[in-house]
């Protein structure tokens, strides 16, 4: 599976972005989507994931009610609505995929397959 980020770039505080990622697999429909960021000498950080079975979503307490997972099936492609924006945001934003997982997951190590990342800079 390959996945393709796209969105990303440099936006004021308070502003928004829409990332996408686009997937390969034409059985995308039966993978957990998961998005993350690692901002430079951190670790990789859980955002948000939307599950394949029931759309089950799962936000990282950071961006609750300011983030918004979502998923076209018939696309092949997973996106994040991110509003309100704060520099502390700036960070490589990730998708990743999970086969067959019907629960959202919060540890990078679940996922099987990665994008290559797009960034996000968050800057007056």
């Amino acid at each position: 599976v390959q996945l393709v980020e796209s969105g990303g770039g440099l936006v004021q505080p308070g502003g928004s972005l829409r990332l996408s990622c686009a997937a390969s697999e034409r059985t995308f429909s039966n993978y957990t989507m998961g998005w993350f960021r690692q901002a430079p000498g951190k670790e990789r950080e859980f955002i948000a994931a939307i599950s394949w079975a029931n759309g089950r979503v799962d936000y990282a307490d950071s961006v609750e009610g300011r983030f918004t997972v979502s998923r076209d099936n018939a696309k092949n492609t997973v996106y994040l609505q991110m509003n309100s924006l704060k520099p502390e945001d700036t960070a490589v934003y990730y998708c990743a995929a999970d086969f067959l997982q019907t629960t959202p997951q919060r540890l990078p190590g679940e996922y099987d397959y990665w994008g290559q990342g797009t960034q996000v800079t968050v800057s007056s």
